[in-house]
């Protein structure tokens, strides 16, 4: 077998190595769009919860209001169910909020997996280009 290896052309190793290096950079570009893509996806989610959270909140806001106008306009019962009502939406709105903050934080871009591949990649490339 190293008889082979020593028949062959350098212009067919440099070929060899050449296809290696296309499949290697194929592979790549589909784990980095994988990778994208799940970055994506957790951005999505966190983003329809800050929306939400964030309707849920200006829902407290226009409860708390309508409760001021409760209290100052009657004094009465009325008021303390709004209160009641805007206290239980700005808790959701602001549990959610603080659930898609944190959940945004998990995306990572670029990709951290695609990003050490691509540089173990490159050693790999400039150690059997030598």
């Amino acid at each position: 077998m190293a008889i082979d290896v020593l028949d062959r052309s350098i212009a067919a190793v440099l070929k060899d190595i050449v296809g290696n290096l296309q499949q290697i950079i194929r592979a790549e570009v589909r784990l980095a769009t994988v990778e994208v893509r799940e970055e994506i996806a957790k951005a999505r989610r966190a983003a329809i919860l800050m929306i939400i959270g964030g309707f849920l909140a200006t829902l407290a806001i226009a409860f708390l209001l309508l409760a001021a106008v409760y209290l100052l306009a009657t004094l009465v019962q009325p008021w303390l169910a709004a209160v009641l009502v805007a206290l239980g939406a700005a808790a959701i709105g602001g549990a959610l909020l603080a659930i898609g903050a944190k959940q945004l934080k998990l995306v990572s871009l670029p990709p951290p997996r695609t990003v050490t591949t691509v540089q173990e990649n490159i050693q790999w490339a400039k150690a059997h280009t030598r």
